[in-house]
């Protein structure tokens, strides 16, 4: 068991291990009161007044209590960051960070705006972590990306991916959780797949390419095709076509 844990571990692209890796040991650590999660959550005025930076990352690492919630979102985590990374994103790992970049800026910008609109902003001013947020992005852009895979909630019923996104939607609001928290994902993932495959296919423009210095970070491979062997790709020779 503990050898079918670590291969699919390291079994796992670089980015899927490291934010796993990272959220696993901040919530393990506050868990253990090693960590406090006061230090942790998006706080716009402590970042601005007093420069704690960090809060713009660490409250996308701390999943709340290890219960049975964390082990669900662990889930999620695992799964669709790895989807995206070995297939929409093979190849491109400078792609899939800036993704998850833009992301977290977009939900961290919605945070700090709405806290500042009148009657949103008691219910903004409840969203200190986005770690729940920015996985149900990945959830959502995947969805847009594989949208006829066929799936099943519970066994209880089926549906196409592309509605993964409301059904999980719809389970958070039975359970009596915050809708806000999937909604905000919701969005930010609507604002990458829009800009990203929506927007250049209508103006030829490309406005989320990825800068260079963030490329420079990264050493992708080359995605190789193997060819198949006997395939021909041109008529074979006048000769052979008269050996028979």
């Amino acid at each position: 068991m503990a050898q079918a844990v670590e291969d699919w571990y390291k079994q796992m692209p670089i980015i899927t291990r490291s934010y796993v890796t990272a959220a696993v040991v901040t919530t393990i650590g506050c868990s253990l009161d090693i960590i406090s999660p006061s230090n942790l959550y998006l706080n716009p005025r402590l970042v601005m007044k007093n420069y704690e930076f960090w809060r713009l990352v660490t409250n996308f690492l701390y999943f709340r209590k290890m219960d049975l919630d964390f082990m669900f979102h662990m889930f999620f985590l695992a799964r669709y960051c790895k989807l995206l990374e070995e297939n929409s994103f093979r190849g491109r790992t400078a792609d899939f960070f800036y993704m998850l970049l833009f992301g977290a800026t977009v939900l961290t910008s919605i945070v700090i705006v709405g806290g500042n609109i009148p009657y949103l902003s008691e219910s903004f001013a409840k969203i200190i972590f986005l770690s729940n947020s920015l996985t149900f992005m990945m959830v959502y852009v995947w969805s847009k990306q594989n949208p006829f895979i066929h799936m099943s909630f519970l066994g209880i019923f089926t549906f196409t991916a592309a509605y993964l996104p409301w059904v999980l939607l719809g389970f958070s609001v039975l359970v009596g959780a915050s809708a806000w928290v999937d909604l905000l994902g919701m969005i930010a993932g609507h604002a990458y797949y829009f800009l990203e495959d929506v927007y250049p296919r209508m103006t030829g423009r490309r406005p989320l390419r990825t800068p260079g210095f963030i490329k420079s970070l990264f050493a992708d491979e080359a995605v190789v095709v193997a060819r198949p062997v006997n395939v021909r790709f041109a008529p074979p020779p006048a000769e052979e076509l008269h050996q028979d």
